[in-house]
Formats: structure tokens, sequence, C-alpha cells
């Protein structure tokens, strides 16, 4: 059925092999089965992978024009909400599964609106298995939607609906709100650090000026008795990202050097400043993921440079007296650079999307 996420696995033991040997596992028990297969790990990075999945999925609506804000808040007990203010959640009848779109979404592995073209041009969380591999990896969650003049709320203990999609009140606002608990018999711990979470926040406002994040953290309050928390906003964008990066280092150019460009429905941005130092440092993003790996656009924007000087050195005869070949890695020292893609279908290698493979258009868009 395609609302069931089936994994073979082989038992050994007594050394016999039948039918009975294999186990099919439903739902989302796969993901508590394997964890590391959908968010890479089960120690603090895979702890705070949870809040970037749904996080993403906010950005996406950004992305489509719809969502200005972005909350979230680290409760007392390291359970996590995050709020935004996009169109909410669809909770009418999904026609295929005759269950409601918001339970669909929330407990279906590859569900959402990231597979419409019309609904999401662009989107973080292409396989569609973020939220829904939250939810399998809490304890507890909760999904409220501000939809419609109504606002709809359902429960889940590990990834499993507690209720049914309820109105339980009337809202003026569009959006949803998520809160979850991460599991702690999956986790190695399931305390969050503020600081992780401060710095991808900014990253995000970098990455998309004009959209405002906000983190409090109820875990602590200043001597006037208020949560800890922080705005992140910017207007300048990756200039301002490279300027941030490059803080207390000394400057080989004033201003940073700042690219844009659109070809066949990818676009990209880059902003990039020198320094006396002799490191390379290249932060990349597809579709404001963090593409720690690297990958294809990565490997371009290096060429681009090394042929952009090259070919600069060369025509104005700076080469003639060197008696050695100047190799990339001499163009690049001292570079640090923001390179950002917004790409319609990307291919990442694995679900925590660390690497791009390539952009090329699905066999669909093709002819």
């Amino acid at each position: 059925m395609d609302e069931l996420k089936e994994q073979e696995q082989v038992k050994t033991g007594d050394g016999n092999y039948g039918a009975n040997n294999i186990q099919a596992l439903e739902g989302l028990e796969a993901v508590r089965k394997r964890p590391g297969m959908y968010i890479g790990s089960t120690d603090t990075k895979g702890l705070h992978h949870l809040v970037w999945e749904v996080v993403d999925n906010s950005i996406d609506e950004h992305l489509a024009g719809y969502c200005s804000q972005i909350d979230v808040i680290i409760h007392k007990d390291n359970s996590i909400t995050v709020k935004d203010d996009g169109r909410g959640i669809p909770t009418g009848m999904h026609k295929k599964l005759q269950k409601s779109a918001l339970e669909v979404v929330m407990t279906v592995l590859h569900a959402g609106g990231k597979f419409d073209k019309d609904t999401y041009k662009v989107s973080g969380g292409l396989h569609g298995v973020g939220v829904s591999c939250v939810n399998a990896l809490s304890s507890h969650m909760k999904a409220e939607v501000h939809r419609e003049g109504k606002i709809f709320v359902q429960e889940y203990s590990e990834g499993k609906p507690q209720t049914t999609v309820d109105v339980v009140g009337e809202s003026t606002e569009n959006g949803t709100w998520i809160t979850f608990m991460p599991d702690a018999t999956i986790f190695e711990s399931v305390v969050y650090n503020y600081d992780i979470l401060a710095v991808r926040l900014k990253e995000l406002s970098y990455l998309n000026k004009g959209l405002k994040l906000n983190l409090t953290d109820e875990r602590e309050k200043d001597e006037n008795g208020a949560f800890k928390t922080e705005d992140f906003y910017s207007e300048g964008g990756l200039r301002e990202f490279v300027e941030y990066l490059d803080a207390g280092k000394q400057r080989l150019i004033d201003q940073p050097i700042h690219v844009m460009g659109k070809e066949d429905n990818v676009e990209v941005e880059v902003a990039m400043h020198y320094n006396t130092t002799f490191k390379e440092s290249i932060f990349s993003f597809v579709n404001n993921i963090n593409t720690r790996e690297g990958g294809t656009h990565v490997n371009g924007f290096r060429r681009a440079v090394n042929r952009v000087f090259s070919k600069y050195a060369e025509d104005n005869g700076m080469f003639k007296k060197l008696k050695f070949k100047v190799s990339g890695e001499d163009f690049r020292e001292g570079l640090t650079a923001v390179v950002s893609v917004k790409v319609p279908e990307p291919q990442f290698k694995g679900q925590t999307k660390g690497c791009l493979l390539y952009t090329s258009p699905s066999p669909r868009d093709r002819g």
C-alpha cells in the first residue's frame, strides 16, 4: 500500500530461513528501527536534525512566498515548537488514502506537497519524509494548523495518531505549529544546544533576506524574568553573510563580490571575499540546505574561479615571467565564499542532504 513503508529484514539465529523469517515493518516502524538511515545519527547531530527537518518545511513556505516569520521555541523539558505564518498544512480529506491530509503528511513517508511542482517550485524537504520521520522519532508530537478560519489539532506518539484531526477553535491567522518531544529511548541525549540552533537560524536569515526568525529558550531567564530570546533578520543577504564569516580577518578587498544569475530554472547566488589568510572557506547551500560535503555546485564554482582568474592573468601577461605553474588552489587562498543555489528538483546524496549530486531536470521535464 502507498501508506506503508515496508522494510524486509532477514532474521538469523538457528540457521533456518523460510517465509516466517521475513519481517515487514509497517508505517513509520522502519524509521524507529533504523533512524540513522533517515536522520544520519542518533547523537547530538541527529537530535538537532529533527529541528531542521521541521524548519525546512516552514522555509519552503517562505520560498513559495507565503511565510514571513518562523519561531523556534525550546521548552523547559527540551521539547521543541516550530511556528510559522504560512498557509498551514491542508486538513481536508485525502481522496486516495481516505484520511485527513494533515494525518497523511505527519504519518506517511514520502507524502507532502514537495512532489507537486505547482505547490513548491523550490523545496529543501524534497524527499517528503522529514516531518513524518520527526514524528516517528518523537515520544509525543502535536500538530496545530491555523487555516480557513479554524484551528485544527492532531496528536501523535511514536508516529501513531492518538486523536483524530479535531477543530478546537477559531483563528484569524494562518500557519502551522509543530511541537515534538524527541524519544529518549532512541537518542543519546534529548538536551538541545541553544548555540547550535542559533547559528543555523542566523544562517537561514542570511540565506532568506527579509525573513524573520526568532529563537526562544524557556530553560533560561534573564534578571528581569524574561526568557532568553534572539531575533535573526537580514536585509543584505549573502553580502552580510560573507562579512559575518570574515569578521576579525584582514580584508584584501573593501566590499564582497556579489553575483546572481538564473539559467534553466536554477537560481545561483554567490558572495565572496578575500582576506590575508591562506585558508579557503566555501559554504554551500541548496534550497537553504547546508551541503557540508559540497557537490556539483561547489565543484562548478571552483572551476569558474580558476577559469576567470587564469584568463585575466593570461590576458594581462601576468604569467610571462613565472617559472612555475599557478594552480587553482593558489587562486583560492584567503577566499571566503557562500554559494547558494535554488534548484527545482535537486538530487542529494542521502536523506540528510549533505552533498548535491546533480541538478539535471527529471525525465518528465525533458523534451
